[in-house]
């Protein structure tokens, strides 16, 4: 097995070498293409190898054969590239066999395969080299990999190699270096006989088949052409310093004849080597120039060749550079991010720097900050440049808005009219008719300011019971949540001071924080009421709201008075007339607003 394995690598290695030597002396031997006539017909005989790759039937593998062999080729060509071959090909082994069919006897025991081919060949003549590639199909006679014997199926090659033509016998004799194919092929040896698997199944063939050889080669010698040769430059347009590669290309050329090469340029420093030049373009100004380049093989026309090679020298491109902030608008005081990105069409180094028509910026390379401290709201504008090392610059610029910080707005509560309880001696805490006007102002103010609150602070005099403050908040509140249907949840009530018998009432706007030390929370289900919370019109001012009161025959007038906290009700002097309706105040209410 592992003699097999060497056998293959070695032919391997042998098919690349040859095939990496054939075509570099084809590349050298391309100028001579026509100094070999181009034959008609071909035949070829060579030796070979003949490779299986993991093929074999019920895992009896076919082996590489390697003894007596021959591979034969008739070809014809219709012109100079394409024809018509028959091959034919045998291969023999030796007692392979054996290794599943120990009881085979004699040429039972070896290896056989024989092909009888045919397909279109296509070749390229470079002078000397003969490349071809070519695709054949055909019968395959072969035995299996134990007792399976000879029988013919059918099979394809596909593959090429390389001529050389030998430089005497006039050229009618090439040596094929190595013709390397790929081969597949089907025979069917009738119903495959288990357990054993070693008689009948289904072979199918994947090989690799090397071979090289002599081959005769029959047919005309063609006049000479002249001689061609053709320039090129690489590459074509560069900048001032940079170089030029100026090749010639040659064809027809008469391998026997000593070849001189000759250059010439309109600008540059000019290097010639062979069928090359080199031209050095520091100095030169933009603009176009030409190489020119001459062969020549004797003092006839047909012997001389030449040609042009036209380049451009162009200016160096300026930089471009983009400039960017983040964020592109703040308020004032904000430390702006700047961005610059430049590029060089010739990668030529960068320098950046920057400017601002306002704030402080600092920064090197792609990257500046922006300081905006004390700054008024304005547009700046920031610029960002940039210069490569021939001083070629660009500039790009970027708006920036700043904004004055907004200013925080302070809600502040607002002091509503206060309530007096001095009028009605007998029942103190009960709010009446008189206080009626300023709870509906109250009410509504709560309606017009939907996500205030109120705080209503309940006062008592010295000479009273504490409770008596906790009551009068009570009733006030009871007046709005029934009377005016104001939400208990968005009415806080608390106890203040001995500073009089007074309800003085906070609006709280959503916001707003209310802080009088002076005042606290109480538990209601520790105040006893007695009496009616509020005085009903028409009705006795007595525990039932239904009994009936007494309504005095005319109403009198008011007193007003200021209350630090608020405006605070007296009871009617007797014998006074009410108001006129210009004695009132704007909005026709006899409440009286003190200022905060």
């Amino acid at each position: 097995m592992l003699l097999r394995l060497s056998r293959c690598f070695s032919a391997l290695c042998l098919a690349a070498c040859l095939s990496a030597t054939a075509t570099q002396c084809c590349a050298q031997s391309a100028a001579g293409a026509n100094e070999h006539p181009d034959s008609r017909f071909d035949l070829y005989g060579g030796y070979g190898y003949f490779h299986p790759m993991n093929s074999g039937i019920d895992g009896k593998q076919y082996v590489d054969i390697s003894n007596p062999n021959a591979t034969a080729s008739f070809t014809g060509y219709f012109n100079h590239f394409l024809g018509v071959q028959i091959e034919g090909g045998y291969f023999s082994g030796e007692g392979e066999h054996r290794v599943y069919a120990p009881g085979c006897d004699n040429s039972n025991c070896d290896q056989l395969i024989y092909t009888a081919q045919a397909g279109p060949v296509f070749r390229y003549p470079l002078g000397s080299w003969v490349p071809f590639i070519h695709a054949l199909g055909g019968g395959t006679r072969t035995n299996g990999p134990a007792y399976q014997s000879l029988k013919w199926g059918w099979g394809v090659t596909g593959g090429g190699g390389v001529d050389y033509i030998l430089p005497f016998f006039n050229s009618h004799v090439a040596v094929r270096l190595i013709q390397a194919d790929f081969q597949y092929s089907q025979v069917v040896y009738g119903p495959l006989q288990l357990p054993a698997g070693v008689v009948g199944g289904f072979g199918e063939i994947d090989a690799l088949k090397l071979s090289g050889g002599l081959v005769v080669r029959f047919g005309e010698k063609v006049d000479k052409r002249p001689v061609v040769l053709e320039c090129s430059a690489a590459p074509n347009l560069v900048h001032p310093g940079e170089m030029v590669t100026v090749t010639g290309s040659t064809a027809d050329l008469d391998p026997k004849r000593k070849t001189v090469y000759s250059w010439a340029t309109t600008g540059g420093k000019l290097t010639p080597s062979g069928p090359e030049a080199t031209v050095d373009t520091t100095g030169l100004a933009p603009g176009d120039y030409v190489v020119s380049g001459r062969v020549q093989q004797g003092m006839k026309a047909s012997m001389q060749a030449a040609c042009d090679a036209p380049f451009t020298v162009k200016p160096y491109d300026p930089p471009a550079v983009s400039c960017s902030a983040l964020p592109a608008s703040a308020v004032s005081g904000t430390t702006i991010s700047i961005t610059a990105t430049g590029t060089s069409p010739q990668n030529r180094p960068l320098t950046y720097s920057y400017s601002t028509t306002a704030g402080q910026i600092a920064g090197t390379g792609t990257a500046a900050t922006l300081s905006t401290a004390g700054l008024s709201a304005q547009s700046i504008t920031v610029t960002c440049n940039v210069i490569d090392d021939l001083g070629h610059s660009a500039t790009g610029t970027t708006q920036v808005a700043i904004q004055q910080p907004p200013v925080p707005v302070v809600t502040e509560t607002q002091q509503l009219c206060a309530l007096s309880f001095t009028r009605d001696k007998r029942r103190p805490v009960r709010v009446d008719n008189e206080s009626k006007a300023c709870l509906d102002d109250i009410a509504l103010t709560m309606n017009q300011t939907a996500d205030g609150k109120l705080v209503i602070v309940g006062n008592a005099s010295p000479d009273e019971k504490p409770e008596a403050a906790a009551e009068r908040s009570l009733n006030v509140r009871q007046y709005l949540t029934q009377e005016k249907g104001i939400d208990a949840g968005r009415i806080e009530v608390r106890v203040g001071d001995t500073s009089g018998r007074t309800v003085n009432s906070t609006l709280v706007p959503a916001g707003a924080i209310f802080n009088d030390s002076n005042t606290e929370l109480f538990d209601e289900k520790a105040i006893t009421r007695t009496g009616q919370a509020y005085g009903v019109s028409g009705v006795h001012s007595g525990t039932s709201p239904h009994s009936k009161a007494h309504v005095p025959k005319r109403r009198h007038k008011a007193a007003i008075s200021a209350t630090p906290t608020g405006v605070s009700y007296s009871p009617p002097v007797a014998g006074e007339t009410p108001p006129a309706s210009g004695d009132l105040p704007p909005g026709g209410s006899t409440l009286s607003q003190l200022p905060k």
